[in-house]
C-alpha cells in the first residue's frame, strides 16, 4: 500500500526557521500554499502534526489552483499530534485535521467533532504514509544499522515523547514489533523498549522538535519518519538515513471536522488528497502514496523493506493504544519511569 522525482523544499535558511517555529507544543500558525494569502473566499483551518508541513504547502498551492479550491484560503496550525488532537477536542477551531496516529482522530470521533465514517474510503482515511527510519550523522560514524545497534553503550538516541507525539509511538513500535516478532513475544519487545529509553538524553514533544534537537548536535541517531529524513537530506542538512530491514509502516490519517462552516470546501480538499495529482504531490514531498498506480512510479525512491510490520499485525490501534500507550499502557509506564 504505498510510493517524484523532485521534492518541493524550503531554502536552507527557511528550514532552520521552520524547524524552530513548528517545534512548540502549542502549535504554530501558517498559510498553506503560495497564493492563498491573497484570496478573499472561504477560509479553511488545517490542524495537524508538524512533520508534513512541506507536503501541505505543495498540496495547498495545487488545490487552490483547482476549480473546487478557487479562492479558498488554507490556514494551518501545526504542533505535536496528541496535543493538537486534544486542542481540537477542547474546542479549538478546525475544518480538517491531519494527525500522526488514528487514536488522535478517534478522540475527535468520541467528542462528536468527526463523523464515525471518516475512514470509510478505499484507503481507510489515510492519504499518505511513511516508514520508520534511522537517521545518522554523515558517513554513519558509529555504523548504526539495526535496532540492536541503538542499545549499544556508546549510542544516544533522539526520539520524541509518546506522551505528546504520535511519531514517538511509531518510532517505538518499529523496534518493538521487530524484537517481539510482530507482538508474539510481548515481553521481549517490552524489555527492548525498557533498555532503549535509557539511551534517550532528551524528550522532545514532537517529531519536528526531535529533528531540531538532532540538527543542533544532540544524540548519535534520530528515529524518524522516512519522509522527514528525505526532507532533511534534500535541504542539505548533515544527515543520512537507513530504512531497516525490519521496520513499521506509518499511516497518517486525515479527517474533516463535521462542524466546519465550509464543509463543501473541506470535503473537496480531503478528496483532492486521493487524486492522482494529490498522490504525486505527496510522493514528491517524500511521503509514500497509497494509490498503487502512483506508488508504482516511485519504487526507486521508496525501498521495500524485507519485513514491513503494520498496526494490524499488532491487533489494530484500539488494542495497541490500550495495551502499550494508554493511561495504563506498558510502554507509557516504561517511558514515565525513565523520565
Amino acid at each position: 500500500m504505498f510510493p517524484s522525482r523532485r521534492v518541493r523544499l524550503l531554502s536552507a535558511a527557511a528550514v532552520a526557521a521552520a524547524l524552530t517555529l513548528t517545534a512548540c507544543s502549542t502549535g504554530s500558525s501558517d498559510t498553506v500554499g503560495e497564493s492563498a494569502a491573497s484570496t478573499s473566499g472561504p477560509s479553511l483551518t488545517l490542524v495537524g502534526y508538524a512533520v508534513p508541513k512541506n507536503g501541505w504547502d505543495a498540496i495547498g498551492a495545487a488545490f487552490t489552483s483547482t476549480e473546487n479550491g478557487d479562492n479558498v484560503t488554507i490556514n494551518a496550525d501545526y504542533g505535536a499530534s496528541g496535543n493538537q488532537s486534544r486542542k481540537v477536542a477542547d474546542g479549538a477551531p478546525a475544518d480538517i485535521v491531519n494527525f500522526s496516529v488514528e487514536p488522535d482522530v478517534t478522540r475527535l470521533v468520541k467528542a462528536g467533532k468527526v463523523d464515525e465514517a471518516w475512514n470509510q474510503n478505499a484507503y481507510g482515511g489515510v492519504p499518505f504514509g511513511s516508514v520508520v527510519s534511522i537517521v545518522t550523522r554523515p558517513g554513519n560514524p558509529k555504523n548504526i544499522r539495526t535496532w540492536e545497534d541503538l542499545i549499544r553503550p556508546d549510542v544516544q538516541v533522539i526520539s520524541p515523547s509518546p506522551l505528546s507525539s504520535g511519531s514517538a509511538k511509531w518510532n517505538l513500535l518499529a523496534p518493538y514489533a521487530s524484537v517481539s516478532n510482530g507482538g508474539q513475544d510481548r515481553q521481549a519487545g517490552l524489555d527492548y523498549v525498557t533498555e532503549l529509553v535509557k539511551h534517550f538524553p532528551v524528550q522532545p514533544d514532537s517529531g519536528r522538535s526531535a529533528s531540531e534537537a538532532f540538527l543542533q548536535g544532540q544524540g548519535d541517531v534520530l528515529l524518524s519518519y522516512e519522509n522527514e529524513a528525505l526532507l532533511l537530506e534534500g535541504q542539505g542538512q548533515p544527515v543520512e538515513h537507513i530504512v531497516p530491514d525490519q521496520t513499521f509502516r506509518i499511516d497518517n490519517p486525515v479527517a474533516v471536522v463535521n462542524s466546519s462552516a465550509n464543509l463543501e470546501q473541506a470535503n473537496a480538499l480531503n478528496d483532492y488528497l486521493y487524486t492522482a495529482d494529490g498522490q504525486k504531490i505527496w510522493a514528491d514531498s517524500g511521503f509514500r502514496p497509497v494509490d498503487p498506480a502512483v506508488a508504482a512510479d516511485y519504487t526507486d525512491k521508496f525501498p521495500t523493506p524485507q519485513k514491513l510490520y503494520t498496526i494490524d499485525d499488532l491487533g489494530g490501534w484500539a488494542a495497541v493504544d490500550s495495551d502499550l500507550f494508554g493511561e495504563n499502557g506498558a510502554i507509557n509506564a516504561i517511558y514515565k519511569a525513565s523520565s
